[in-house]
């Protein structure tokens, strides 16, 4: 397992120190426990749970590196250090994965369903993860702060995704989406001062299907 996660990483563009790997390792191992009495991932395999949550959701981490570069520095948060909202997170995907991978950025994890908040909540104490936050509320009752980067997974069309959490883009800030296959129709159906500006493919070692991030901002 570890292994094969430490390979994934590397072929991701995401190579990770023995720190890292034990914390990835330790919430795998958090999210089969409580998923034995709280469901919160139809996944109980571990080799399936390592593809198809920790690698999917590392793919995203090299990428993300790369658009804070290209935008010339981080995007400041009130903290002096980079903030990401990860909009139903579930389990804390990808959300507990990129604060377990990056230390300089501080991840929000927003979601409806309680349980899930507590577990990601219990995950941030466990593995000492000081940058990782749970919101157990709706979206659109956030009135209180912004984020540069907002990311979502398996959790709604790309409309909705831009209606829900728009009062949630900092000026200058991008959406983040991950996605299976191209969702051209979901592109179609965005507002149109919603600009598209790339559609980034996704080679997640191990998985066997299609993977994308839909980067999107505001025009």
């Amino acid at each position: 397992m570890r292994h094969d996660l430490i390979a994934g990483a590397e072929a991701l563009g995401c190579p990770l120190d023995d720190a890292q790997a034990d914390r990835l390792l330790g919430y795998l191992d958090l999210l089969a426990r409580w998923n034995k009495v709280y469901n919160l991932t139809a996944l109980r395999d571990p080799a399936q749970m390592l593809t198809h949550h920790l690698l999917d959701s590392l793919a995203v981490i090299a990428p993300m590196r790369r658009h804070l570069v290209e935008v010339g520095s981080r995007v400041r948060g009130n903290d002096g250090g980079s903030t990401v909202l990860d909009v139903g997170s579930g389990g804390g995907l990808p959300g507990v994965v990129i604060a377990a991978t990056q230390p300089n950025i501080t991840v929000t994890c927003v979601d409806t369903v309680q349980k899930k908040v507590t577990f990601v909540r219990q995950v941030a104490a466990e593995l000492r993860l000081p940058n990782l936050q749970a919101r157990h509320t709706r979206v659109e009752a956030i009135t209180d702060t912004q984020w540069p980067l907002i990311t979502a997974r398996a959790f709604a069309s790309l409309p909705d995704i831009v209606t829900l959490t728009r009062p949630l883009l900092a000026p200058g800030g991008v959406w983040m989406a991950m996605k299976g296959q191209h969702p051209a129709e979901e592109i179609t159906a965005l507002p149109a001062d919603i600009e598209v500006f790339h559609i980034e493919p996704l080679q997640v070692p191990g998985l066997n299907a299609e993977r994308c991030i839909v980067w999107m901002r505001q025009r």
